[in-house]
């Protein structure tokens, strides 16, 4: 059986971005590593050609009491084989798979677990290439046609 390596990056619903991207700069020390138009921002506490990001936040928290706060949880797998490995894994126990998507950076598996949560296990690629980008893949497909579309 396949198994992660580690906890990859975390994503937050928040209030206010802007108050709790200050925050996190501020008072953790990390970094913007990229925003997008939406106001999503990507924070890592590395260089970004280690670690694109360890923190995602977004805006949308809506609520106190029993409001969704975390968008993902997301694990690190080491290679594209364990990646593939997982898929087939999920797939033959029925988990409910959102997408499998190419984020330049990383590839990513999207699935649901019991209660609803999103979470992800990914491989990062190598290539530093900018976010959010999406674009699906087909880990059916030999892994030299994967790596030739990844952006």
């Amino acid at each position: 059986m396949p198994k992660v390596s580690s906890l990859g990056h975390v994503g937050l619903l928040v209030h206010d971005i802007e108050r709790s991207k200050a925050f996190y700069r501020d008072v953790l020390g990390l970094t913007v590593s990229d925003e997008s138009d939406t106001g999503t921002v990507f924070m890592t506490a590395q260089e970004r050609d280690q670690e694109h990001h360890e923190l995602q936040l977004r805006p949308g928290r809506e609520g106190a009491d029993g409001a969704s706060i975390v968008t993902q949880l997301s694990f690190r797998c080491g290679t594209l084989a364990e990646l593939k490995a997982f898929h087939r894994d999920f797939l033959e126990r029925g988990v409910p798979v959102e997408r499998v998507a190419s984020h330049g950076n990383a590839i990513g598996i999207y699935f649901y677990d019991p209660d609803g949560n999103t979470v992800e296990v990914y491989w990062p690629t190598g290539i530093d290439w900018p976010q959010p980008f999406r674009k699906p893949v087909d880990l059916s497909q030999a892994d030299d046609v994967i790596l030739a579309n990844l952006t």
